[in-house]
């Protein structure tokens, strides 16, 4: 369990937070390109580490992200106009670019220069494979982005999916560093004798109380779960977590899999899921236990009854927490079937991440870890958070930059399982395997 103090550093992401200053240090995964589909189009609300912002994109094409509040009187820019490489506030035609400056001030006398006094908050915006990438942080000069595989390979190489969730962030990042619900939550009705013999899914079901070696690395921790596989061997799942909120899970084949998942804070109680990787098809044959159900191209935007893989989605609003809602929810239960939890399924419930979803947000916005009890499959769960608040407080009292932030080159990682010798140090039996661009 953690005390409540390290809970609350660990949950909060707000401005002036120990934990907000440190994620504020990396560049933030904010939108998908299709989100602003065209120059000058409509612009879109953003809440993003506890801030309101305004996303746009301008007449050259580039993205601005700015604040919700007009600085003249605080109207809300999202119902500005977008024209001419900027946003203009309708309440007196104050007009501000990309970088937040006022460039046109109308309502005033032409002699007057005040407009040169005044300046939006605006943070810098990049776009690298359908992805807006924002910067939050304190540097002039932003560092670089990360070097994460999927995030870099040809378009159609990759698919990208988005799905809101009502929790901590941090409720559901642990979610992907636990390997052991695997055989419960997801595969907790199935048999062995209903699997294929000397497969990754009848390992997965025929001991579901797996070992742990868990390790700190550069770029944040890794584990490797290991559970009997033929007479002289193991069955290995190997995943990681990398600052500041990205994992790498172990549902594929170690070497082969490429992708990447990342929990962005959209406040303290609502969690943006990210996932971007190769489909399955392009992959070839993989493990089992919480695939990622992508699709080539993502989720069509504001389309009700969209679907990707498995995940349905409700029809799009416009307020701050109204894209990338799943059909299934807290508020009808996730659609759970009793008759079938009792015949055929483990939680009643379908699908991999609706599941997921349901026992994270069933915690609570911000679940009491002073009341936990940790046992030894807890293990990457209770390192992970050692490390992220270890690193929150040494940037708050020392001002230590943390892991990964100037190193993009430590995000080149892959994850997956594979079988290895019983006799194998798995850290150097895989080496190769979990190198990404090789």
């Amino acid at each position: 369990m953690l005390s409540r103090e390290d809970n609350e550093l660990l949950c909060r992401v707000g401005p002036g937070t120990p934990m907000g200053a440190l994620l504020r240090q990396y560049w933030i995964p904010t939108l998908l390109s299709s989100e602003l589909p065209e120059p000058d189009g409509a612009p879109v609300r953003v809440r993003i580490l506890g801030e309101d912002l305004i996303g746009f994109r301008a007449t050259s094409g580039r993205v601005g992200l700015i604040q919700n509040h007009c600085p003249h009187r605080g109207t809300s820019l999202f119902f500005g106009r977008n024209e001419a490489e900027g946003l203009r506030c309708v309440y007196h035609g104050w007009k501000f670019d990309c970088e937040g400056f006022c460039v046109d001030m109308p309502s005033e006398p032409p002699e007057s220069t005040f407009k040169s006094k005044v300046r939006a908050t605006a943070y810098p915006c990049v776009e690298r494979n359908d992805v807006v990438w924002a910067y939050l942080g304190p540097r002039p000069t932003p560092p670089p982005l990360p070097d994460l595989e999927p995030n870099m390979l040809a378009r159609g190489q990759y698919a990208i999916q988005k799905v809101f969730r009502e929790c901590n962030w941090f409720q559901g990042l642990e979610g992907d560093i636990d390997t052991s619900h695997l055989g419960f939550l997801h595969l907790g009705a199935v048999q062995p004798e209903s699997t294929t013999p000397g497969t990754f899914d009848y390992y997965n079901v025929a001991d579901r109380a797996p070992k742990y070696d868990v390790v700190d690395t550069e770029f944040g921790t890794s584990y490797g779960a290991y559970r009997p596989a033929e007479a002289d061997t193991y069955y290995w799942r190997i995943a990681h977590f990398l600052f500041p909120f990205f994992t790498m899970i172990p549902t594929g084949i170690l070497g082969v899999q490429v992708l990447v998942r990342a929990w962005v804070p959209i406040d303290d109680e609502h969690v943006m899921f990210w996932s971007i990787g190769v489909p399955r098809s392009r992959e070839g044959r993989a493990g089992t236990g919480g695939a990622s159900t992508l699709a080539l191209g993502g989720r069509p935007v504001a389309a009700a009854g969209a679907r990707v893989g498995d995940v349905e989605f409700l029809p799009d609003t416009t307020d701050w927490t109204g894209r990338f809602r799943l059909t299934q929810n807290k508020d009808n239960d996730y659609l759970i079937d009793r008759a079938a939890q009792r015949t055929q399924s483990f939680t009643g419930i379908a699908g991999i991440h609706q599941q997921d979803q349901a026992v994270t947000e069933s915690m609570g916005p911000i679940v009491d870890r002073t009341q936990e009890h940790l046992a030894s499959s807890d293990a990457m769960v209770i390192r992970t958070r050692r490390r992220v608040i270890t690193a929150a407080r040494a940037l708050r009292d020392g001002g230590v930059v943390p892991p990964g932030v100037d190193r993009p080159e430590v995000y080149r990682h892959r994850s997956g399982g594979v079988v290895l010798p019983r006799g194998a140090g798995w850290l150097d039996a895989t080496k190769d395997l979990r190198r990404a661009f090789a």
